[in-house]
């Protein structure tokens, strides 16, 4: 890897709520009249889709073209030809692709949108699709699998090209497929997610856009809970029960996640990439990496590099 491979990440922004009224078919989406539970969609990039955002629909999303970076709640990594995710109601997400030849590409993207009311409320009667619950709740993380990416687009397809009953059972192979998909990560730590009109919400993600913009920075609880007007136990009270972790924990997470970034597109030193995270001496960064990621640095490397090659 050179340095000339290395690449800025854009500055996070509060993600936008994807709204009914936003989804035109001039962007590809399907009308909700033709669509009923699931609704299929396909864009190319540049588009005005691509934005960091959320919505209440769970989104199975593969990407057949071009490859870039991700962003899935507080994950960031690459992304290629084959990326098949599955994100959770409310999970912000993005990808921003990097290499576009000229003039773009017609079609980047193969998305489903499905709500989580109907399965539920279908699985209490239907024994079968209670195994389908345990893929839900785990896609709250965010889900990348892996291995299925040729099945996913096949799948993708089949669904596109019905309506009815027939869509729904077409729909309901392709989840099968993904429930017997053993291969795959959680990539968000935390369970990120938007709520309009909330100010506690809004307040987290203004906390947490600041931590991912400025991670080489120190980070104070003391002077955030100050800003915001509380004391030092009350928003740790605060940021615990908002994001699932402490704010330690967080900061650290989110830190490590940005050096697995490094540790995969670029060449630095192990050491100096703990300094550009936020970690003021390497043993505390080895030692936190170990306990997040069950791995060094070094080995994180290596098996990213045989498994997911590297972004160029």
């Amino acid at each position: 890897m050179t340095a000339a491979r290395q690449r800025h990440l854009p500055r996070h922004r509060e993600p936008e709520l994807e709204r009914e009224i936003t989804r035109s078919p001039s962007l590809g989406y399907e009308a909700p009249e033709e669509s009923g539970l699931v609704r299929c969609l396909a864009h190319g990039f540049p588009s005005p889709l691509v934005r960091w955002h959320f919505h209440e629909e769970y989104e199975l999303h593969l990407i057949t073209e071009t490859s870039g970076r991700a962003f899935v709640g507080d994950w960031i990594g690459p992304f290629q030809p084959g990326h098949l995710v599955l994100c959770g109601p409310r999970l912000p997400h993005n990808w921003l692709s990097l290499d576009v030849p000229e003039g773009g590409v017609a079609e980047r993207d193969r998305v489903i949108q499905f709500r989580h009311e109907p399965i539920e409320s279908a699985a209490s009667d239907i024994p079968e699709l209670r195994e389908v619950l345990q893929l839900l709740e785990r896609s709250r993380h965010g889900i990348e699998f892996f291995g299925i990416a040729d099945r996913a687009l096949e799948h993708w397809e089949a669904v596109k090209a019905t309506h009815g009953l027939q869509r729904l059972a077409r729909f309901l192979e392709y989840l099968a497929e993904l429930v017997k998909c053993a291969d795959y990560r959680l990539l968000s730590n935390v369970q990120m997610q938007g709520m309009e009109g909330d100010a506690e919400v809004d307040q987290i993600n203004v906390i947490v856009n600041r931590i991912t913009s400025n991670l080489a920075e120190p980070i104070v609880m003391s002077d955030i809970a100050t800003e915001l007007g509380m004391s030092e136990s009350r928003f740790s009270r605060f940021f615990k029960r908002s994001t699932g972790n402490s704010f330690t924990d967080f900061v650290n997470r989110v830190r490590i996640n940005s050096a697995c970034h490094l540790l995969m597109q670029t060449d630095h030193y192990v050491t100096d990439i703990c300094y550009q995270v936020g970690f003021n001496n390497v043993a505390n960064f080895n030692r936190r990496f170990l306990e997040i990621k069950g791995m060094t640095p070094t080995e994180f490397r290596r098996q990213s590099d045989s498994r997911f090659g590297t972004l160029a």
